[in-house]
């Protein structure tokens, strides 16, 4: 497969909620999750700084609570935050309609469930013929699940890249990460990532 082309993609971060994972969950290893949430966020400011369309996902919202603060604050005012209640997005006429409005073949894809409704929207969303990538390290599932997924997205040809991948395709040259990196310098250099 080729690079990404942050020309033809649209970034969706599915579910990651504030109450998703209560803290009874004894089965949720927290720092992986902030780590995954942490990713997220960053991926968003750096969408919504090279003017990526963002849509966000939010399934049962009264009940699993909004999306992470930290990520609604990355993203402009233009990004949409939308209900859901299928696991996979493309059961929702809703969110399909805001995806295909962007114009965008490529869609990249964070959040959680990495087996359930990260996984559904992207074999969904591959059927419906986007381009599907799946950011790892900005997806979560409790214990193995995780992996599980990922094995399962593999096999069916879902493009597995690294939240630092995502931004070197966007940003493939030198000059322009570092512009990029000088216009926004609390995106280029995110505190866990040795850019």
């Amino acid at each position: 497969m080729h690079l990404l082309n942050r020309a033809d993609s649209a970034l969706m971060i599915i579910d990651l909620q504030e109450e998703f994972y209560p803290i009874a969950r004894r089965d949720v290893h927290r720092a992986t999750l902030a780590r995954v949430v942490d990713n997220a966020a960053w991926l968003a400011g750096v969408a919504s700084a090279l003017e990526i369309p963002v849509i966000v996902t939010e399934e049962d919202p009264a009940g699993n609570g909004p999306t992470e603060r930290v990520i609604l604050d990355a993203l402009e005012p233009s990004a949409q935050v939308l209900p859901k209640t299928s696991f996979g997005v493309a059961g929702e006429p809703r969110i399909l309609e805001a995806l295909r409005a962007t114009g965008k073949e490529t869609v990249v894809l964070a959040g959680a469930e990495t087996d359930v409704c990260v996984g559904h929207s992207a074999l969904g969303l591959q059927a419906l013929g986007f381009r599907v990538v799946v950011v790892s390290d900005a997806t979560f599932s409790p214990g193995e699940a995780h992996d599980h997924g990922e094995r399962r997205l593999a096999a069916r040809g879902i493009e597995l890249v690294a939240a630092k991948g995502v931004y070197y395709d966007w940003l493939p040259r030198l000059e322009e990460t570092r512009a990029f990196r000088q216009a926004n310098p609390a995106l280029g250099h995110p505190r866990h990532f040795n850019l």
